[in-house]
């Protein structure tokens, strides 16, 4: 299995990768407590398309070995490069889920964008995820302490949980089948306690308005308006005002999980981005991104 070592501070990491097809390189970014494992519904078709994609595991989830020191975002912006730099492949697209907008941003701040073409934040932190004065739609610091709670008491019993909400599930609601519930949970449990804890804690109160400033490339934005886990009006909303020149494309009803529930849509988006990386003049401008039809497709990808 293919693995690639990442020194930061003092330690030397064994990362985790895969990197299958030929063609134009993606690379992507799982969220937490998940692992490369969740990209297969985006990997398996966009490699037919004749795509170069690339997966790995965050230190300490999925094959990674976990860390004894360090779970910030400046380590894990160091490991994304350290990878980009084993395989050595520049002209990347980008793309990071969740808690990965954030190492996205954070290696544009530290590495001025280095090899990257284009970039895609699905479900994303960044900027800022905590409730604070100035962010006033974020996540409450006592909800967070909460699930420390429950993670450190119960921590297969917080994730069954966790994957409900992540997809949406509820009493009237099933957009998922038990067995991807069961798979998602498969995901998670292979994360060391340590590493679910200590990234929780980076990407719940890391502020990344700062590190968007960097950002000198292409940026497409996506997110759920039923998102229950990462709320949009405190991230990607606020994310596709202060990136200039963003495109954000919010997609109706998805959860936070539209990687599966929304795989369709969000496939042909991502193609269309990397081809095109175009807007139709009859779109909205709204601040400084440019907001794309909720129910449509990205323009430029035929049917």
């Amino acid at each position: 299995m293919p693995y690639f070592k990442s020194f930061t501070g003092d330690e030397d990491i064994q990362i985790f990768y895969e990197d299958l097809g030929k063609g134009e390189a993606i690379v992507f970014i799982h969220g937490w407590p998940l692992s490369h494992e969740m990209w297969e519904y985006q990997v398996t078709p966009l490699r037919e398309l004749g795509y170069r994609c690339i997966t790995y595991d965050r230190r300490g989830f999925g094959k990674s070995e976990q860390s004894l020191d360090t779970y910030n975002y400046d380590a894990l912006a160091e490991d994304l490069k350290n990878l980009l730099d084993h395989i050595n492949v520049d002209n990347v697209t980008l793309i990071g889920f969740s808690m990965g907008g954030g190492e996205i941003v954070r290696y544009c701040s530290k590495y001025n964008c280095d090899r990257i073409n284009k970039i895609i934040l699905v479900s994303s932190v960044v900027p800022s995820m905590l409730q604070t004065d100035d962010n006033p739609d974020g996540v409450p610091a006592s909800a967070f302490e909460e699930y420390d709670n429950q993670i450190r008491e119960d921590r297969p019993g917080f994730f069954s949980n966790f994957c409900k909400h992540f997809y949406g599930v509820g009493f009237l609601s099933h957009p998922v089948s038990d067995g991807i519930l069961n798979w998602t949970n498969t995901m998670l449990f292979p994360a060391s306690q340590k590493a679910v804890l200590d990234c929780m804690s980076s990407f719940s109160q890391t502020d990344f308005k700062k590190d968007i400033l960097a950002i000198n490339v292409p940026v497409l934005i996506i997110h759920g308006d039923n998102d229950r886990t990462v709320p949009i009006k405190a991230t990607s909303e606020q994310a596709a005002k202060m990136i200039k020149g963003s495109v954000f494309k919010i997609y109706p009803e998805a959860p936070h999980g539209l990687f599966f529930t929304h795989k369709d849509i969000l496939n042909r988006d991502i193609v269309a981005f990397i081809i095109s990386g175009d807007v139709n003049q009859d779109d909205i401008i709204e601040g400084d991104a440019t907001i794309l039809p909720s129910n449509e497709a990205f323009p430029g990808l035929d049917e």
